[in-house]
């Protein structure tokens, strides 16, 4: 989240849009990326994009290689205008402001997330491989949820 957090941050002051703490966009987009029970749920979010007819964008994201842009408009689809609304106003920003700061932070929080080295660890700790994007996915959630104790 840190790596999204400083992405995200860099995006709003080089468009002039003002200074939001890292240590208020961390827990901002921590909460974004969790589900009802308060867990990160990056597969979910990665399942929405699939869903969406975004695998390759996603699959970029999850690679080495340089990551696709996202659009707001897919982000919007990806989240839920609801979701997006209430980080923003967590944020104390407009949707708009919001959705440019996530542009440039999803990819780079997806792509922290499923580096060579998280994968290696997460199969390690959990004792299974990763296999499909859809796997990938698991394996983060699955590694995330016992690193963080949820």
């Amino acid at each position: 989240m840190q790596v999204g957090a400083q992405q995200f941050q860099d995006k709003l002051d080089s468009d002039g849009d003002g200074q939001i703490e890292i240590s208020d966009l961390v827990p901002a987009l921590s909460a974004l990326f969790s589900n009802e029970q308060g867990e990160f749920d990056l597969s979910s979010i990665t399942s929405n994009l699939g869903a969406g007819g975004m695998m390759d964008m996603v699959q970029s994201w999850m690679g080495d290689g340089e990551n696709q842009a996202v659009s707001g408009e897919q982000i919007t689809e990806m989240l839920g205008a609801d979701k997006v609304s209430a980080f923003a106003e967590q944020l104390g920003i407009s949707p708009e402001n919001a959705l440019d700061g996530l542009q440039e932070a999803i990819p780079g929080i997806i792509d922290q997330a499923s580096s060579g080295g998280l994968m290696d660890m997460a199969s390690s700790v959990l004792g299974q491989s990763a296999g499909s994007a859809g796997g990938i996915m698991g394996l983060v959630s699955g590694l995330i949820g016992k690193l963080f104790g949820r």
